[in-house]
């Protein structure tokens, strides 16, 4: 795979990396296995106030982020990508969640890589998402069902999840396959030494040394945790897999 590539459009460039610079993604990105560009939306503003927002049409409380603003910053980053055309996200809480389904398609049917806008205010004029909806395949992501400042953090999310699965950011393709979700369960119990701790054992057939009923223990402790804490997850499980055996 090329070198992956984050562009974020953004209000406020200086919160990019920020996490992303430390722990795996960050080792990553100073490896030069992915990278990452910020895009100030307001260099795209016309005026020489640099005005990116209005007033809502129709009235309302909040200010909206102005389509030609928005436009123009997209379409000066979709140009940075000559080639393979990246992925074009916006991080919004109306769009579709995000799930680790997802995370593996953006990285497979985008090497390139992704631009992430991201919102603030009141939002951006629904004009220039629906024609880049419609011209350039947009995608709409939210990263869960409350409300944020504004995209910053979801691109953060999203951009952290897309590192993880590419090459030589993860030792141990073990470690991917067993998390949380990659399974389409949530991950099994974990435990160290000492083997007894306050008086709270270490499961017994952990140290049996049985590589086959471990992993026996360890796939029915996910059914048994997905089950009874995302009941959600535990009906796609279960749908997806009798589906599998029809």
């Amino acid at each position: 795979m090329k070198n992956w590539r984050a562009t974020v459009l953004t209000l406020f460039p200086e919160i990019f990396p920020g996490p992303l610079e430390h722990s795996l993604a960050g080792r990553a990105l100073k490896e030069k296995l992915w990278s990452l560009d910020t895009i100030d939306i307001r260099d795209f503003a016309s005026d020489k106030h640099q005005t990116v927002d209005d007033t809502c049409v129709g009235g309302g409380a909040g200010m909206v982020l102005k389509a030609d603003v928005v436009d123009a910053a997209l379409s000066y980053a979709y140009d940075q990508y000559p080639v393979e055309k990246p992925a074009i996200i916006y991080l919004t809480p109306r769009g579709e969640p995000l799930r680790q389904p997802r995370v593996r398609s953006l990285i497979k049917n985008n090497p390139s890589g992704c631009i992430l806008l991201c919102g603030r205010y009141e939002g951006i004029d629904d004009r220039v998402i629906e024609k880049w909806r419609e011209e350039k395949r947009l995608i709409e992501i939210s990263i869960g069902d409350y409300i944020l400042s504004g995209g910053e953090i979801a691109a953060l999310t999203l951009v952290d999840a897309c590192v993880r699965l590419l090459p030589g950011v993860v030792n141990k393709q073990e470690s991917l396959e067993s998390e949380s979700f990659e399974l389409d369960l949530l991950e099994f119990p974990q435990y160290t030494k000492p083997q007894n701790w306050q008086g709270k054992p270490v499961p017994e057939v952990l140290l049996s040394g049985d590589h086959k009923k471990i992993a026996t223990w360890r796939h029915g402790q996910a059914e048994k945790i997905t089950r009874e804490r995302r009941p959600d997850l535990w009906e796609m499980y279960q749908n997806i897999h009798s589906q599998a055996q029809k």
